[in-house]
């Protein structure tokens, strides 16, 4: 085995290329770790905006007063249900089609049709006023099917599992799979999904932080506060500062400082999301290498 020496240039790279990324993940990190401490700090250290990297006159008022609140519990519960529906539908419908445009011209007639189909509608959309009057007809406003069916499609990453499919899943298992008498959906099942779950993890993550952070369309086809996701719950609040959606009364608002209490939510809301990643993470870097292999 042969070893080789590294260069000096090398190592400075390596070291200059680590501490680059040192700072981007520090950049990342500083500002969820304030408004951490912010949420656990006094009324008065908030509002007078002392509060740094540590808590100040430490309290979980701020906690306390959201986990009790009834609105924002139901909104949290209106994201985790609009997750979970979210990302099934849209993977069943993905990793179907997917498997079935990453086939050859030969095995599916008219495929190039279908993929410049969907590659059409990553340049070209219809617009917020049709889609909302389709949405509008079709009867699913105020219902959690409007956050969720139109969606269910994301062209980029139905593309990115046709790629996947056609790079990293062996054409010799499949024709293996053929004479020994397996339909499609043997194949399907028995073959691509186990060999593909590093790319149905990575999209399965993009999918689900989509879903979890998106809150316009909570805004255009809600108008019962009920119904709110979370997402679309904190913007009512943090950017419209609309606090009555928190029934609090007034003794609460005297006591709490408005950013306590904003940086509560933040924080509980971003929770899901850094507790899932360090799970997909492995993954998500796999499914990345994998993409790029050839048989």
């Amino acid at each position: 085995m042969h070893h080789y020496q590294k260069s000096l240039s090398y190592k400075i790279f390596t070291i200059f290329n680590y501490f680059i990324l040192a700072l981007i993940a520090l950049l990342c990190i500083l500002p969820l770790i304030h408004i951490l401490a912010v949420s656990f700090s006094g009324s008065a250290a908030a509002t007078a905006n002392i509060v740094g990297l540590w808590p100040v006159d430490f309290t979980l008022d701020a906690y306390k007063k959201t986990i009790g609140n009834e609105n924002f519990v139901r909104a949290l519960f209106n994201s985790f249900l609009r997750v979970i529906l979210g990302t099934s539908i849209s993977m069943a419908f993905m990793l179907c089609a997917a498997y079935s445009l990453s086939k050859s011209d030969y095995d599916f007639k008219g495929r190039k049709i279908y993929m410049w189909f969907f590659v059409f509608t990553m340049l070209f959309h219809g617009g917020l006023v049709p889609t909302y009057m389709v949405v509008t007809k079709l009867g699913l406003t105020d219902t959690i099917w409007a956050l969720v069916l139109p969606s269910a499609i994301n062209a980029f990453n139905l593309i990115l599992l046709v790629n996947f499919f056609r790079t990293s899943v062996p054409k010799s298992l499949e024709e293996a799979a053929i004479i020994d008498g397996a339909n499609h959906f043997t194949i399907f099942w028995r073959i691509y999904l186990p060999i593909s779950v590093p790319a149905i993890a990575t999209i399965s993550l993009f999918t689900v932080v989509f879903h979890w952070n998106s809150w316009f369309d909570g805004m255009i086809y809600m108008s019962n506060v009920k119904h709110y996701p979370l997402s679309t719950f904190l913007q009512t609040i943090i950017v419209q500062q609309d606090f009555s959606k928190m029934s609090v009364d007034a003794e609460t608002l005297k006591n709490l400082s408005e950013r306590t209490v904003k940086s509560a939510q933040i924080f509980i809301a971003a929770l899901p999301m850094l507790i899932i990643y360090p799970f997909v993470q492995k993954f998500f870097v796999k499914g990345i290498v994998l993409g790029a292999e050839k048989e």
